[in-house]
């Protein structure tokens, strides 16, 4: 990637993550840091580890969906890889909408080593098995409420709703994997008046292009089932491991605080929160998704926001690190 282009998505990061580290509370931060001590210092490191599986998840699809060695395709080194895996994560806490801003990264950064198209398809199936996994997790942890807690009423209508939503994503997700989903995306945004005209031009010219993103889309789910399944896996497994985050900073306050509990507290926290994708670092959606889930599983509100507080500084201190590294990462 051009230095320029490196410039800029470092300046607008940085911009972003300068206004978010502005609305903390500062006394309230250095005092929960005080108090968790070591345990905050485990959660930062985690997540070193966390994004190794999500480095490996799209290390899987670049090597396995449409590879084409005959082009003379530059090989792609994990360590390179997850120092765009983490700068594109930085990019997207700090965007709305979450994928605008790391993705476009990360095919920018990758297309001089593989190629635009297959950058393009990788970094398309990487986003879509993330996201995948998520509805995954959510139905999972439905089932795992069901066996572990008691269901009232009212709890079982809001378990019945997000298995549906999930059942049904999934649903779209596995036919996408299947033939493709990057014209279909053009002809539904054709459909819509404000931009129906950039996008019938943007499709009349780059048709080619686009089919041959969708084959090398679906020939991972077609081809390689195996390849296709360790990277959905891969994702799942970050998703369950994650919810040790939540695990340590509880044991701060609840030394009975048990990993179960975790899993659906983050299960419950995401979903509250991706429906609040808008907004940039998703503030304020996952400081009320912790509320709602300790309210839910009988935690005290001062939990909540002693597990929110600290995730949210987890999360500045890695963008803080995902743009250092777009800054000094070496011209590919």
């Amino acid at each position: 990637m051009k230095r320029k282009y490196q410039n800029i998505f470092f300046v607008f990061g940085l911009a972003v993550l300068a206004l978010m580290v502005s609305q903390l509370d500062f006394a309230g931060v250095w005092s929960g840091i005080c108090r968790a001590g070591y345990w905050f210092a485990a959660v930062v490191v985690l997540w070193f580890f966390l994004y190794m599986f999500n480095t490996a998840s799209w290390y899987v699809i670049i090597n396995n969906a449409g590879k084409d060695t005959a082009n003379g395709d530059k090989k792609v080194g994990f360590w390179w890889l997850y120092k765009i895996t983490v700068s594109g994560f930085a990019l997207n806490y700090a965007t709305p909408g979450g994928l605008m801003g790391g993705e476009p990264y990360r095919i920018m950064s990758l297309s001089p080593k593989i190629g635009t198209e297959r950058a393009s398809s990788s970094v398309i199936l990487f986003a879509m098995t993330h996201i995948f996994s998520h509805f995954w997790f959510w139905f999972l942890s439905v089932l795992l409420y069901v066996a572990i807690k008691p269901v009232t009423v009212p709890m079982g209508i809001i378990l019945s709703i997000v298995t549906v939503f999930a059942l049904t994503a999934i649903w779209f997700f596995v036919k996408g994997y299947k033939k493709g989903i990057a014209v279909n995306c053009l002809n539904l945004l054709s459909r819509f008046p404000g931009i129906k005209r950039w996008a019938q031009g943007f499709f009349e010219r780059h048709s080619e292009q686009l089919a041959n993103i969708d084959r090398q889309m679906a020939a991972l789910h077609n081809q390689n089932p195996k390849a296709f399944v360790s990277a959905v896996m891969l994702e799942l497994v970050c998703r369950i491991v994650s919810a040790l985050e939540i695990y340590f900073i509880l044991l701060v306050i609840m030394p009975s605080a048990n990993y179960l509990d975790s899993i659906l507290i983050l299960a419950f926290t995401s979903l509250f929160a991706n429906m609040l994708f808008f907004i940039p670092l998703q503030l304020g959606g996952r400081e009320g998704g912790f509320l709602m889930s300790a309210k839910g599983l009988a935690l005290t509100s001062s939990a909540g926001i002693f597990v929110a507080l600290l995730v949210r500084v987890r999360e500045l201190i890695w963008t803080a690190i995902g743009l250092l590294l777009i800054k000094f990462d070496k011209k590919s």
